[in-house]
């Protein structure tokens, strides 16, 4: 390659040795000319093409005219080396360089556009003046003057005036013109005034014959027309081919007539379009022919594509629609694939159609064709979030001006991205690529691919959209006295006074009000289905005016609907989660996020609570942080238990959890409080026995934190030891138990020894003491569920050691003790029973309740323990599993006890979370029975079911226990 050759290579031409082959023929090509050409996207292209106009039009008259009009000089150069079939035309009609020269500087209104081609009188002329004006549009939008958005703008514009021009042309020919009214109908890309440089042109034919004239004579007639309107813009002649007009979304297709009348298309769309036509029909707009006849058909038919929403699973079959499109695509295409694949324009259109079809029907801003002005309508109407449109909106303009570019070179209909290098890096340059051209473009369309799929699939697939889509019409907009009767419908007690809570959330102009209209006929339907719908709105006003305009909280909302169905079924169905919510409304970010409704372990727990801590100056800032805590996670479990994500034993486990870590942390905030009182580290080892349900890890949502304290002294001074170990206990207590706006722990030491008369705190020493002493054998039975956890960890194990032998006692209870145990039971269940209480519904002490399951295992613990490792369990079900294991109790007999200490058990965490406070007994009023029934699976309507099995289930649990307890 000899210098000048390389030289050329450098600047941008490929070829270089043929560019100085040809530029030897060009000897007086200006530099400045030579400057553009080689920053043209295909300087190789470029030279050829000026070197074919300079062989026709004379070398010197065309530099002469490039160098005496810049303009001009720089808007051909961009058309020839973007355009190899715009350039070619301008080789056969050199004439039409003036056309260039006169293009304006601004788009052009389609009125213009029909002038221009006013004096085309055969197929050969209305292409010229076509492509005269196609070369204006192009230089336009190449130099920048005009927008991908004008410009698609006015391609369309183009292209209804060559309908208007194919149309004329035909009449002419057509000797029953007359008989006939036709119009067309434009559709698809052209009908949205956003058509490509290359496509097909989507139509519509609408004829009325003209009174007077044969109806027979008239549709034949339309007929030759529509025919010979495709066929003037379709056919190939000797200045090549407009583009293909297709006529097949008419009704029944191709397989249907040409040319319909109004009625015609009224009684088909009436009766047998499918789905995707009235989708289709979003985008009809008057091309040419017959304005009057095509306003008529618009405005018939036009409420019909609005009310196509509403058609039973709509969003479902516009879905599967979107996926036979991809299932279609040729194998090796769907990678290169720019309109139809994955991350394609299709799933831009779909989306915003299907946004428009669901919402439009009440919002009638939202009916645009154009797919940006639809999009800019969605986001400005809160249905589409304003960073999730912007960055579809910048994806759409660069996959869209992709598109024109590939198109732009042949003129050739096609949505393939090249492989070819060349093509790719001609491609990039024409897109602002200067270098790396084939690599940045090919990067940065795989880019927003991912965007646009990452997007469409978040929009599209939406759950909100089948909720919305289902609601019929008229409960979207109603009068005040329509919507207090469909309140009252639904199931509102106060329906006027759930408008109230309706008309604060959705009054005024604000984003926030937007998105709330557009949520509230879906969310009113969710609380409805609810135990308490005026309960859950109230709450979530409330709620939503916390959160106030918060981004994630409407975007949640709006985007995603899992999470809103979570909150109305919550805010429907728990008084105490409700409350927790709106302590803390931020809380609501953890729904419709499977891992957020996860209960966090203790460990996890204890860590987070153990970093608040530190990032505190003063320990009543440090309790508050671990209160916070606290709160938030019981949020989520509720939360969870409301949803059904937790069965009786996960929130059990689970608020077990919550309290030994909070319980933790404060003892550790307790220690470091008084530590800086006593001016020097505790003079004691300090633990804290966990007891109760909470030792046996099955805590229930009312349930206090049973605990003993105990200490073990690191100096002589005892007495100092005790102050010391009582003062932390006495801060634990207090802390968890001051008045804040998050719930308080109550940290109940009563089943210490000697109870309430008994200190606070003892040593390890003085637990062996009384143990060995003066136990009772209740409180040996209340060790079964001890389990020693906070605090010192040696101490925790030496507290163990101390235990085991006395709840494991190495030859069972006596026969005395065994009595003893069973008179204490019969007593408690004469003399504990509330006044007036059910004995067969009370869920602690009724009859098969959790007080019978966990004395008949406590019973079985004590007696067999020592001699059956597998029964020393602090849980009531995982010891009766045991038993059964090693055959000191039937299977059946386990199972019956399991199956009533879960049902119990449930119920009365269910009947907790309803009232949002402690319920001894099955609840008696209707509206809280329905909701512990919900939230059992049971319906609204079953709770007398629900009662039932609860009553079979407990007796016969209560037949167990008379043999295995009271025999």
């Amino acid at each position: 390659m000899d210098q000048s050759e390389l030289t050329l290579a450098r600047r941008g031409f490929r070829d270089g040795a043929r560019a100085a082959a040809v530029l030897a023929g060009l000897p007086g090509i200006p530099p400045d000319v030579l400057d553009r050409v080689a920053a043209a996207a295909s300087p190789d292209v470029a030279l050829d093409l000026l070197n074919q106009l300079a062989g026709v039009l004379g070398e010197a008259e065309l530099w002469t005219t490039l160098q005496l009009d810049e303009d001009l000089r720089e808007r051909m150069i961009l058309v020839l080396g973007t355009s190899e079939a715009l350039g070619e035309f301008l080789v056969r009609h050199p004439d039409a360089i003036e056309s260039l020269r006169a293009a304006s500087a601004r788009p052009l209104p389609v009125t213009e556009f029909r002038r221009m081609l006013e004096a085309a009188d055969d197929a050969d002329a209305l292409r010229v003046a076509y492509r005269r004006a196609l070369l204006g549009i192009a230089a336009r939008d190449l130099d920048g003057r005009t927008s991908f958005v004008e410009s698609s703008a006015e391609l369309a514009d183009l292209a209804m005036a060559t309908l208007g021009g194919a149309l004329r042309i035909a009449e002419r020919d057509e000797p029953d013109a007359a008989s006939c009214r036709l119009g067309i109908i434009a559709m698809g890309k052209t009908g949205g005034r956003e058509l490509n440089y290359c496509s097909d042109v989507d139509v519509i034919f609408i004829y009325e014959p003209v009174e007077g004239h044969d109806p027979q004579v008239a549709v034949q007639a339309a007929t030759r027309l529509a025919s010979a309107t495709m066929r003037l813009c379709g056919e190939h002649t000797a200045e090549g081919v407009i583009w293909e007009v297709d006529a097949n979304l008419r009704p029944e297709g191709k397989d249907g007539a040409l040319v319909r009348t109004l009625s015609g298309h009224v009684s088909y769309y009436e009766r047998w379009a499918s789905t995707w036509e009235f989708q289709a029909l979003l985008k009809a707009r008057y091309a040419a022919g017959d304005e009057a006849l095509v306003g008529e058909y618009l405005t018939t038919i036009t409420p019909m594509v609005w009310a196509a929403s509403s058609r039973p699973d709509f969003v479902s079959s516009t879905r599967a629609m979107r996926q036979r499109v991809l299932d279609n695509i040729a194998v090796q295409h769907r990678d290169r694939e720019l309109k139809l694949g994955v991350g394609g324009l299709r799933d831009v259109e779909f989306a915003v159609q299907l946004l428009q079809l669901v919402h439009g029907r009440a919002d009638e801003k939202l009916r645009s064709s154009n797919t940006l002005e639809a999009l800019s309508a969605l986001m400005d109407g809160g249905y589409v979030g304003r960073r999730d449109g912007a960055v579809l909106e910048e994806a759409y303009e660069f996959l869209r001006t992709l598109e024109h570019r590939i198109q732009l070179f042949r003129l050739r209909r096609t949505h393939l991205v090249p492989t070819d290098e060349e093509d790719l890096r001609r491609l990039g340059r024409s897109m602002g690529f200067r270098q790396r051209s084939a690599e940045l473009v090919e990067r940065d369309w795989q880019a927003q691919r991912r965007v646009v799929r990452r997007l469409h699939e978040k929009i599209f697939y939406r759950p909100l959209l089948e909720s919305v889509a289902a609601i019929p019409t008229e409960g979207l907009r109603l009068t005040p006295d329509e919507a207090i009767d469909r309140l009252a419908a639904l199931g509102f007690d106060d329906p006027a006074g759930a408008l109230a809570n309706i008309r604060a959330l959705t009054g005024g102009v604000s984003r926030r009000a937007s998105i709330q209209r557009q949520l509230l006929p879906v969310v009113l339907e969710w609380l409805a289905e609810s135990p308490g719908p005026d309960a859950g709105l109230s709450a979530f006003r409330r709620v939503s005016e916390e959160l106030g305009d918060t981004t994630w909280y409407l975007r949640k909302l709006r985007d995603e609907g899992g999470g809103a169905e979570q909150l109305a079924q919550i805010l429907g169905s728990s008084r105490y989660v409700t409350d927790l919510v709106l302590r803390g409304p931020d809380a609501v970010a953890m729904l419709g996020e499977s891992d957020e409704l996860e209960p966090r372990d203790v460990d996890r727990l204890t860590l987070e609570m153990r970093v608040a801590i530190e990032r505190q100056q003063r320990p009543g800032g440090a309790v508050r942080a671990i209160r916070r805590l606290r709160r938030r996670e019981l949020t989520r479990v509720g939360m969870a238990d409301v949803l059904g994500r937790l069965d009786i034993d996960g929130v059990g486990s689970a608020l077990s959890a919550v309290s030994e870590a909070t319980l933790q942390s404060t003892f550790e905030a307790a220690v470091r409080e008084v530590e800086v009182d006593l001016g020097g580290p505790l003079p004691t080892r300090m633990a804290v026995i966990l007891m109760g349900r909470l030792g046996g890890y099955e805590a229930g949502y009312a349930s206090d934190a049973d605990v003993m304290f105990v200490h073990d002294p690191t100096t002589g001074d005892e007495d100092v030891a005790a102050k010391a170990a009582t003062a932390v206990a006495t801060a634990v207590r207090t802390m968890l138990a001051a008045p804040s706006a998050d719930p308080p722990l109550d940290v109940d030491a009563e089943l210490r020894p000697d109870g309430k008369s008994g200190p606070l705190v003892r040593t390890l020493a003085a637990y062996a003491s009384y143990y060995r002493q003066f136990s009772a054998v209740w409180e040996t039975q209340a060790l079964l569920r001890a389990r020693a956890s906070v605090g010192d960890a040696e101490l925790c194990s030496r507290f163990t050691d101390l235990i085991d032998p006395i709840r494991w006692p190495r030859d069972g209870v006596s026969d005395a003790e065994a009595r003893e145990i069973r008179r204490i039971k019969a007593r408690v269940d004469a003399e504990r029973l509330p006044r007036g209480a059910d004995p067969n519904t009370h869920f602690k002490l009724g009859r098969g309740g959790l007080a019978d399951v966990e004395w008949t295992v406590q019973l079985l613990q004590l007696q067999q323990a020592a001699a059956v490792p597998e029964l020393r369990t602090t849980r009531t079900v995982a010891a009766l599993h045991a038993a059964a294991s090693v055959e000191l109790m039937a299977a059946d007999d386990a199972n019956a006890l399991a199956d009533a200490w879960h049902f119990v058990s449930r119920a009365r965490n269910a009947a907790f979370l309803v009232r949002g406070k402690a319920a001894d007994s099955m609840p008696d009023e209707p509206r809280e029975r329905q909701g512990v029934a919900a939230l059992l699976g049971y319906g609204l309507t079953d709770s007398s079911r629900m009662v039932d099995d609860y009553l079979r289930v407990t007796r016969r649990a209560r037949r167990v226990v008379e043999r295995l307890f009271y025999q």
